[in-house]
């Protein structure tokens, strides 16, 4: 990966750990070093070697995020994270020696917010981590200053309730899905590269860019009524992605479905 730091980021000054997070890796190699590199950039890990141990420690000690491999003994990652994420929202980087598509297309759909596919660099998952952690900790607006819904397309968002409607029926974004989803229809009709997705959603400035196309390929599959022809998240050949309307190009004139307005509920058009 481009533009990696020499040095993981150190820790707080105060000693305060940074954050908890569990490891969970057979491979006390692979694991010995992760947790190394994540104990120097100032965070307190624990470690488990397999899936029935990393969902007792889950249980007993709540991690702040997991960095969680894919082949476990007893039980896969798989299943792991779809147990952990039952319990409720916690953020999951998933370790994979498996860099097949469908496979990160499988853990990113159990939860996982990220994953890393082995043989990585340790500094890069230590930048994974705190990117994960800081985007999952940003503070709840106050009521005053809580930013309005965005509608569209039978779309709402609420940003402050984290609650996403599809025609008035919830639908289940993870962090990664509902902050991509925000920022588009904040947005819309304008072309994005996933350089600049990646940029603007993630806070990255370097990465697997693949990341962004498995995250659009999720949302479609939640966002639209036929994900196999997306009308709403839109494909620019050779650019980007854009929101569109949500209209059929096939229709008759008149037919469409009410546009992306791209703005918050009574609010001017951004």
């Amino acid at each position: 990966m481009e533009n990696i730091p020499a040095t993981p980021a150190p820790g707080p000054a105060s000693g305060t750990p940074r954050g908890h997070v569990l490891v969970v890796d057979d491979d006390p190699t692979v694991a010995e070093v992760v947790v190394g590199y994540l104990d120097r950039a100032g965070y307190e890990v624990r470690r488990v070697g397999d899936g029935p141990a990393a969902l007792e420690c889950f249980a007993g000690h709540r991690p702040d995020l997991v960095v969680l491999d894919l082949m476990l003994p007893g039980m896969d990652g798989f299943e792991v994270c779809r147990r952990m994420r039952a319990h409720g929202p916690v953020p999951v980087i998933m370790l994979t020696a498996r860099g097949d598509e469908d496979d990160r297309i499988l853990g990113l759909e159990t939860g996982a917010d990220d994953y890393v596919t082995k043989p990585f660099s340790p500094r890069e998952l230590v930048l994974r981590v705190d990117s994960v952690l800081r985007r999952s900790r940003l503070p709840a607006p106050s009521a005053d200053a809580a930013p309005a819904s965005l509608e569209g397309a039978g779309l709402r968002l609420d940003p402050a309730a984290r609650r996403a409607t599809r025609e008035g029926h919830e639908i289940a974004l993870t962090l990664r899905e509902f902050d991509l989803l925000a920022f588009l229809l904040r947005h819309p009709g304008r072309v994005f590269t996933r350089e600049e997705l990646m940029r603007e959603v993630w806070g990255w400035d370097f990465g697997d860019l693949s990341t962004v196309t498995v995250h659009v390929r999720r949302l479609r599959g939640k966002v639209e009524t036929d994900p196999a022809r997306p009308r709403l998240i839109q494909t620019v050949w050779g650019v980007g992605y854009r929101l569109g309307s949500g209209a059929d190009p096939d229709a008759p004139s008149g037919a469409a479905s009410a546009p992306v307005t791209g703005r918050a509920a009574g609010a001017a058009p951004v």
